[in-house]
Parts: C-alpha cells; sequence; structure tokens
C-alpha cells in the first residue's frame, strides 16, 4: 500500500502502510524526522480505513508494532549515549583540571627543579642513619651539590636544594641524579612540577606530563 500525506490547514493525514515508510528513500515522508506518535497515526489510519473484506493480517500489524518499538527504541539509545559521551568529556576535563599546576612526588632518583629552582626530594629509610648526606650528580657524573643530612632515625626523611651556590648565585637548572651516602634506602622518590595533562578524547588513561617524564596518576605518592 503506498502513503500518501494530504494536508488540510493544520492537519496533516496520512494514508497508507506505516511499514513502508522505510522503502520510501526519495519520498516526502521518508525526508522528515518521524516520531512514534507520527507511527502510531499512521497505523490508526490504515486500520479506519482497510478494506473491510481484505483486513490487515496480524503478521503485517505485529510488523508495523516492531517497527514502530525498534525505531523508538533507536532514538531513545542514541539520546542516552549522547549524554554518556558527555558526562564522560566533563569527567575527563574536570580530572585533568585538578592535576594542572601542581606538584607530585614519585619515585624516581632524579629531580628536577621547579619554578622557582627547589630540588626536592624524599628518602625512605628502613633503619637509623648516622651520616645520611645525599649528592646531586649532573650528566657528566660531577656532583653539583652535597646536601648533609646527618644522624636521621628510620621512616621518610625530606631533603631540598635551591639550585645556588654558598654566594647565591644559580648553579644547577637542569635535572640532576639522586645519589644516596650513608645508607640504603628502600625508597628514592622526588617533586615533579606537573606541567600538562594529556587526556585523550578515546579515553585511555589520563597522562600526567612532568620535566621527569610522562605518569599516570596513579605513581603520585603525594600532590601539592
Amino acid at each position: 500500500m503506498t502513503v500518501t500525506a494530504t494536508t488540510t490547514g493544520n492537519t496533516t493525514t496520512y494514508t497508507g502502510s506505516a511499514a513502508s515508510l522505510t522503502g520510501q528513500g526519495k519520498s516526502v515522508l521518508s525526508q522528515q524526522q518521524m516520531g512514534q506518535m507520527d507511527f502510531l497515526r499512521l497505523l490508526t489510519t490504515q486500520m479506519k480505513s482497510q478494506d473491510p473484506f481484505e483486513p490487515l493480517k496480524n503478521s503485517e500489524m505485529v510488523a508495523q508494532m516492531a517497527t514502530i518499538t525498534n525505531s523508538s527504541g533507536i532514538a531513545e539509545m542514541n539520546a542516552s549515549l549522547k549524554n554518556i559521551s558527555s558526562q564522560l568529556s566533563e569527567s575527563r576535563l574536570g580530572g585533568a583540571a585538578s592535576w594542572s599546576g601542581h606538584s607530585m612526588l614519585v619515585q624516581s632518583n632524579i629531580a628536577a627543579p621547579d619554578a622557582t629552582g627547589q630540588y626536592m626530594g624524599q628518602i625512605s629509610l628502613s633503619a637509623p642513619a648516622t651520616d645520611l648526606n645525599v649528592d646531586l650528580v649532573d650528566g657528566s657524573g660531577n656532583v653539583v651539590n652535597t646536601i648533609a643530612l646527618g644522624a636521621r632515625s628510620a621512616g621518610d626523611t625530606n631533603f631540598f636544594w635551591n639550585g645556588k651556590d654558598a654566594a647565591g648565585n644559580t648553579i644547577a637548572n637542569t635535572p640532576l641524579q639522586v645519589r644516596v651516602r650513608g645508607a640504603s634506602p628502600t625508597m628514592v622518590a622526588t617533586w615533579a612540577s606537573i606541567a600538562a595533562v594529556q587526556s585523550p578524547a578515546d579515553g585511555t588513561s589520563t597522562k600526567l606530563i612532568t620535566a621527569l617524564g610522562s605518569y599516570d596518576p596513579t605513581a603520585a605518592l603525594k600532590l601539592a
């Protein structure tokens, strides 16, 4: 049966089979966005105008009802997917913003200066040390500075250096290796400034970009 549309004033009357809509790619109706109510109106009109000597078969009615259900379900599913995508995007951006501009303590034997030129880190000791020292070494193996920490108890010990010599002159502004003398630390960690946050649109893991490299947020021991 062919579907026809007759408009009188503000009322449009559809006559024909609702199922035939899917086969009319070039028709006026196929160019419009059909909602669930439009399908129901078409089906009602078809039932009212059917030939009493050749009524609509049960199988045809079931097929048309299935068309209505499928079309409505697909539209609702698309709307739900768009909403989920929007929420994930907002969550991803919000998470990235919460990390930007902070510093993180990560397990590393390389120390990089922050925006003020400070080298900072933490050493974990399993036993007390009587004469603990931290050497900061450049890429050529030269000791740029030694931080004398003296006697320390077991546990975490912080260290820092402003990157300057005794006269106040800056003598280091690049990453330096951390070497510990006077004890065998169970862990060496340094502070790194978070310069940027990578939050891929495909939903893969967020990466924190620092002077020491890229880190997963779970690698942060502390955040400041």
